[in-house]
């Protein structure tokens, strides 16, 4: 069976987790937390960053640091896994949806401001696949708004959005405050774990008390102060250094790992294309303003019922492809909370939208081996 996912190790994890343990601090905030925030900080420019147990814990501590208020609105793209709206809900805020783009799973931006009222606080753009979303105009309408911006860029590590003048910006780079994810699926993985990226100088300081369960532990640690005390909200959002071991190792094999993982996806455009050109499977889309990291690769299907067939002749020829996110505007959870807008492209992605088999260890001759089976059952 070909694994839709298989974590890939460097060789080096196991080493340095054992130097974490042989260090005597294996909890949070040690040699490896500040070397894998320094390297961020210096390769993308990010002004601070901090590690969090996974990506999810980045975005609650985001609604935290922006002081989310029962009532208070938020905009989340519907299309996109539950953490990216629960971190706020979690806070009392209203989630009003966007629908994506028909060209690709990102928020559609030309109906962005129609979806801001009064109560709008907070724009949470998520840079599907890896694709950056068009920052240049959420920004600027967050800015005409007074409205704050979290990237959700759990799939974008590694990633840009291209300004007209040509100048690449890092995704997560740009709104205020964004969140990374190291989970086992992404680029670079940690097994679980997350980033926080603070790139408004306001929100530094509180980041790190709420970060160290609403103390200025970090402080005391760097002699700033005498003694620690509790003196805001937080919680444990700290990794292990174990975790920040097994990160150092991936990071320090990031451009090998993002070699192959682009090479993958262009293995698999390819050998799609003419599919594409046959109109029988859409391909992805990738917009002038954006790069690909080789997060993952996908294609959409004509309706459910094909894709539900595709994914079942693929598992019988020993190839696990998968769907992806269920739009949240039609959740169990949070239906009878949504406006009642219908969100059309969004349910499209929902129901044709499938992920292949995507790992750095998978090999040329799988993939093809995937395409013609794609292929023949398309025939």
């Amino acid at each position: 069976m070909v694994p839709f996912n298989k974590p890939f190790l460097t060789g080096k994890e196991t080493e340095y987790i054992q130097q974490a343990v042989a260090s005597g601090k294996i909890s949070g905030n040690g040699m490896f937390t500040q070397q894998c925030q320094k390297f961020f900080e210096k390769r993308y420019g990010f002004k601070k960053t901090l590690l969090t147990s996974s990506g999810t814990d980045a975005l609650e501590m985001a609604a935290l640091l922006l002081n989310i208020q029962p009532g208070d609105e938020v905009i989340v793209p519907a299309y996109t896994f539950v953490s990216t709206a629960n971190a706020f809900v979690l806070r009392g805020a209203k989630i009003v949806f966007a629908d994506s783009s028909p060209q690709h799973p990102n928020l559609d931006v030309t109906k962005l401001e129609s979806l801001i009222t009064p109560r709008t606080k907070v724009i949470v753009p998520v840079h599907y696949a890896g694709i950056a979303c068009d920052m240049q105009q959420i920004m600027s309408i967050a800015k005409k708004h007074n409205l704050f911006v979290v990237e959700d860029a759990a799939h974008a590590l590694d990633s840009f959005y291209k300004e007209p003048n040509g100048l690449e910006k890092p995704l997560g780079s740009l709104g205020h405050l964004a969140a990374f994810s190291f989970h086992e699926t992404k680029n670079i993985i940690a097994g679980e774990g997350g980033m926080l990226v603070i790139n408004d100088s306001q929100f530094i300081q509180r980041a790190e008390i709420i970060w160290e369960k609403g103390t200025n532990r970090a402080a005391f640690f760097r002699d700033e102060i005498d003694k620690y005390e509790w003196v805001d909200v937080g919680s444990s959002f700290l990794p292990s250094e174990i975790m920040a071991a097994f990160l150092w190792a991936q990071l320090e094999n990031l451009e090998v790992i993002q070699t192959r993982r682009k090479a993958i996806w262009t293995t698999y455009h390819d050998s799609l294309k003419e599919l594409g050109q046959q109109n029988k499977l859409q391909l992805p889309v990738i917009p002038a303003s954006a790069t690909n990291n080789g997060f993952g690769y996908y294609v959409l299907c004509q309706n459910l019922a094909q894709r539900t067939d595709i994914i079942h002749y693929l598992e019988q020829k020993g190839v696990l492809a998968v769907f992806h996110y269920l739009a949240l505007h039609k959740s169990p959870f949070y239906h009878q909370k949504h406006d009642g807008r219908e969100l059309s492209c969004a349910d499209r992605y929902t129901d044709t939208l499938l992920r292949l088999p995507f790992y750095y260890d998978l090999r040329d001759e799988e993939i093809q081996f995937i395409c013609f089976q794609i292929k023949q059952f398309l025939a």
